[in-house]
């Protein structure tokens, strides 16, 4: 399938420009903190050990680092060793020129190699500290190594994901991550607000993986204090409107439906011949739909399984009935409404000429964000950005020799 190309527009002006982020972080929290930045103009600088890289370029798929070339793009790689006071001059140096570091390091390993928040707010006042880790900088389990995985089963977001009958379900994707690049990505720009309109000083934005996940289920705490229920998993369904759920079609395929407000529910009723469910005690309202979810939907299911995908769904859009069919990947990339809004992308890149990603997120009528640079071989940037403190060519292939920076394709 042939993808829309956006225009690639490398010196695109944009509403980040003059905001240089130093980012230490690895894998996907912290990058895509960094990611959503870079996307909006934002000078992001990423260092990496000059002899491995992020640890994210070794995740490949037939060879290629799919997510490094996504989490990358828009961003300049510095390959810098911390371990050489050398190279943690050099890192001091670039902190000083910059608004936003982040760093994801377990707690209290930047203060062990000398270049803590005291440090840093030494030589630049105003920086904007980003610190991601699992748990937090403070609590019981501070000192705790944090993946997402290990956030996604704690914070309760497994145990409500999945069947009743079935174990709990980990999302697919690294969920706790993107879910923490979100909110630190807000959190940067409320800092850089505060330091722009108030003249104050930077500050450091606390950022843990667990945090920000657990309010994407935070109803479950007031839920639980006011019935002292722990709530079973339910599939598909919801327990706050019906109906609500997938449901298969004659041809293998399936459609996704939700009812959310009483008239939909009641349109939808109409729409697969049961206008009599309307009057039903057991339909009548909502907290009825819920209460008897099953008996609700047995009319809907036999509906649909009557019926192709597209009779279904042409059958829903004539009575604007809230229904989509349950997409593969391919049949998104496929779908006039995705091609016609270029929600994927072709990029360029340095190794496979193109490759697809999603486009800016979200879009902005005056000031949108840009495709402007692809994913960085490492170390690529090394000399260009080193060079701006004076440091010559010379000094910096002597440096490269001794393993404290990799110059890479720069």
């Amino acid at each position: 399938m042939s993808l829309s190309q956006q225009s690639f527009a490398p010196n695109a002006a944009c509403p980040l420009d003059g905001i240089r982020v130093v980012d230490l972080s690895r894998l996907v929290a912290g990058n895509a903190v960094s990611s959503h930045l870079a996307d909006f103009g934002a000078e992001v600088i990423k260092i990496e050990d000059p002899h491995k890289g992020d640890p994210l370029r070794a995740w490949q798929t037939n060879g290629i680092s799919v997510h490094w070339k996504l989490y990358a793009r828009n961003k300049k790689s510095v390959a810098l060793g911390l371990r050489d006071k050398r190279g943690r001059d050099l890192f001091l140096d670039l902190a000083a020129s910059s608004e936003v570091l982040i760093e994801n390091f377990r707690p209290g390993t930047l203060e062990k190699i000398g270049l803590g928040p005291e440090v840093l707010h030494a030589r630049n006042p105003r920086l904007i500290i980003v610190r991601v880790s699992g748990w937090g900088q403070d609590g019981p389990y501070r000192d705790r190594p944090g993946f997402g995985t290990l956030v996604e089963s704690m914070s309760g977001y497994a145990a409500r994901t999945g069947f009743a009958d079935r174990e709990p379900v980990l999302p697919p994707t690294a969920l706790a991550d993107m879910v923490a690049g979100l909110y630190g990505a807000f959190a940067v720009m409320v800092a850089l607000r505060q330091v722009e309109v108030e003249g104050g000083a930077g500050q450091i934005i606390d950022l843990p993986l667990l945090d920000p996940l657990f309010s994407f289920i935070a109803t479950e705490a007031p839920i639980y204090n006011l019935t002292g229920e722990i709530r079973a998993r339910t599939g598909s369904r919801s327990e706050t409107t019906s109906p609500r759920n997938v449901f298969r079609t004659r041809d293998g395929r399936y459609i996704g439906i939700s009812a959310s407000i009483q008239a939909m529910a009641e349109r939808l009723f109409r729409a697969i011949g049961h206008g009599d469910m309307i009057a039903d005690p057991r339909f009548r309202t909502n907290t009825d739909r819920v209460r008897n979810a099953e008996e609700c939907e047995a009319p809907i299911v036999a509906f649909i399984a009557a019926r192709t995908l597209d009779e279904n769904m042409t059958a829903f859009a004539a009575a604007e009935v809230t229904a989509a069919p349950v997409y593969d990947i391919d049949q998104f990339l496929a779908d006039p409404h995705v091609i016609a809004r270029e929600i994927v992308v072709d990029m360029p890149d340095n190794e496979t000429g193109h490759i697809a990603m999603h486009n800016i997120i979200p879009r902005l009528s005056d000031t949108p964000g840009r495709l402007r640079l692809p994913a960085p071989d490492l170390g690529q940037h090394t000399a260009e950005i080193l060079g701006q403190f004076g440091i010559d060519r010379a000094t910096l292939e002597g440096l490269a020799r001794d393993g404290v920076i990799g110059l890479g394709g720069s």
